[in-house]
């Protein structure tokens, strides 16, 4: 198999630029489906179900925009990289503990999770505005999106 088999539209820096973008965009992602499922298994309190249904809305959004990144990387010819391994060692997601969390703890740390992920993602918004405004255009649906997100969990936690 040769070893580029994708011929891409973008060269040198620009296409350096765009893939670490979209890798590191699919690592954030990967890791907050994960994190969104791991806290939907282990919440409870007395707002369990409203939390409980607000986080598959967010794994629903890091899913597909997981599948878009990636695909958009494999359009320019980089091979995107979502195994646990890579994950693990790339991502910027704060992570979550283990075992039961109370409903406000989880909104918490989907506050801190999509924060941690939109200011990313507003850098990689930045870097690819001249590398590739195609990718850039992908980036700023996926931070408008991650933003509505965040206002809505940030919502939750207003007295």
């Amino acid at each position: 198999m040769p070893v580029q088999p994708i011929q891409s539209p973008l060269s040198g820096d620009s296409l350096r630029v765009t893939g670490d973008a979209l890798q590191q965009t699919v690592v954030d992602l990967i890791d907050l489906s994960l994190v969104a499922k791991q806290a939907h298994w282990n919440v409870v309190g007395p707002h369990f179900r409203s939390v409980h249904l607000g986080l598959d809305e967010v794994v629903a959004a890091a899913r597909e925009f997981t599948d878009a990144a990636a695909e958009r990387a494999t359009a320019i010819g980089v091979s995107p990289d979502g195994r646990a391994a890579t994950v693990v060692k790339e991502t910027g997601v704060p992570g979550i503990e283990s075992g039961w969390q109370t409903d406000t703890d989880v909104i918490a740390t989907m506050v801190s999770t999509l924060w941690a992920i939109i200011t990313r993602l507003r850098d990689h918004i930045e870097a690819t505005e001249t590398a590739d405004p195609v990718t850039q255009d992908l980036l700023i649906t996926i931070a408008a999106r991650l933003e509505q997100l965040h206002w809505m969990w940030q919502a939750q936690q207003a007295r």
